[in-house]
């Protein structure tokens, strides 16, 4: 072996590379700002939940315990009525909210009365620091004098089995088919236009419209299958926890598959090899992992990566299968008909523009 020709053939590679601008930003520079946004989500999101205290109680004993758990670190407490809990539940701004009874000073000694907890419960983690906090509000009363209680806890959503793929198995359902077929459609169009197909069709008495949206509808019958197989897998094998309408949540899916084939077929045009189609996933699908609320919440991230948050479609097609499996949401919510006319805004725009670049990149 000639390490005089091993060093030629290494000296060759790195040449190659050093040319790739592509490929260099690929290896040094997605890294950092993937690392970066990583640590910016996570230090910079807000880990205390919202918690509404309703004391409806006349006696001390109420207001020790509301004074307790606005004292406290793992929640961020605010005073409300009772009777808009729910609401606020419903909307977001709560987590979680407690009631403390009319008679809870005079019956809590005797352990004949104990707060109501109502949790919002579609999201299982942030259930504990609630917990958490109530049981330090008890044991700092408690040293006061004897009080002993189980909080009653009632669940706007799920329950108490519901577990974490419950919550991340609604997600995945949509990012899974979002992913595949984004990776099969980038590189599959990409491979019609090296092999020169595209070219032969171009020549042809076709329309570039005509043309884009005959492979939209053949990627998307494979998608569509993909779809419906995810589906089935995660209900019935996965036993993921549904309170919505099946044909509902394939629709969302079926959008899904529709954005993700016409992002590849746009982002095709870009490319010249498989491996630079690949690149695009670092850039377009990990970002929408970190910030579309598949790992975490939203309205926990800072303010400037919830606005980006807001234009990803992925964020939209969470929410709505969210939505929908776990609260049973139909088309009768708005947030719903949201979600699902954003994603569908996104699938009319990216057709446009790959119409608009195979135009210009054949012409």
């Amino acid at each position: 072996m000639s390490g005089h020709r091993v060093a030629a053939i290494t000296r060759r590679l790195l040449q190659q590379f050093r040319r790739d601008r592509r490929t260099l930003a690929l290896l040094f520079v997605a890294p950092l700002v993937i690392l970066g946004l990583l640590g910016y989500l996570i230090r910079g999101s807000t880990s205390s939940p919202a918690v509404g205290i309703a004391n409806e109680d006349q006696g001390q004993l109420g207001a020790m315990f509301a004074s307790a758990l606005e004292r406290s670190s793992l929640i961020t407490a605010t005073t409300i009525q009772a009777s808009d809990g729910d609401a606020k539940l419903k909307d977001g701004s709560l987590v979680a909210y407690i009631v403390f009874p009319a008679d809870f000073s005079s019956r809590a000694q005797a352990g004949t009365i104990a707060p109501e907890l109502h949790l919002e419960g579609s999201q299982p983690g942030t259930s504990a620091p609630v917990l958490q906090a109530l049981q330090q509000a008890l044991t700092s009363v408690a040293a006061t004098g004897p009080v002993h209680f189980e909080p009653q806890v009632h669940y706007l959503y799920g329950g108490p089995g519901f577990d974490t793929l419950d919550y991340f198995g609604a997600a995945f359902i949509g990012f899974v088919v979002f992913f595949l077929v984004f990776v099969i459609t980038i590189v599959a169009f990409l491979n019609e236009r090296s092999q020169g197909t595209l070219e032969r069709l171009m020549a042809s008495p076709l329309r570039r419209g005509e043309i884009v949206m005959g492979y939209m509808l053949g990627f998307t019958v494979l998608a569509l299958i993909q779809s419906a197989e995810v589906l089935v897998f995660s209900l019935a094998v996965l036993k993921v926890h549904n309170q919505g309408n099946v044909i509902l949540i394939f629709a969302i899916e079926a959008l899904m598959a529709l954005t993700a084939v016409n992002l590849g077929i746009f982002l095709s045009m870009f490319a010249r090899t498989e491996f630079q189609a690949v690149q695009f996933i670092p850039l377009v699908i990990v970002p929408q992992v970190l910030l579309s609320g598949i790992l975490f919440p939203v309205s926990t991230e800072p303010k400037p990566l919830q606005v980006v948050s807001d234009v990803l479609p992925l964020t939209y097609a969470v929410n709505g299968l969210r939505d929908v499996m776990v609260k049973g949401a139909d088309l009768t919510w708005s947030s719903l008909q949201l979600d699902a006319g954003v994603v569908a805004g996104f699938c009319v725009v990216l057709i446009v523009a790959g119409v608009a670049t195979l135009r210009r990149r054949i012409a």
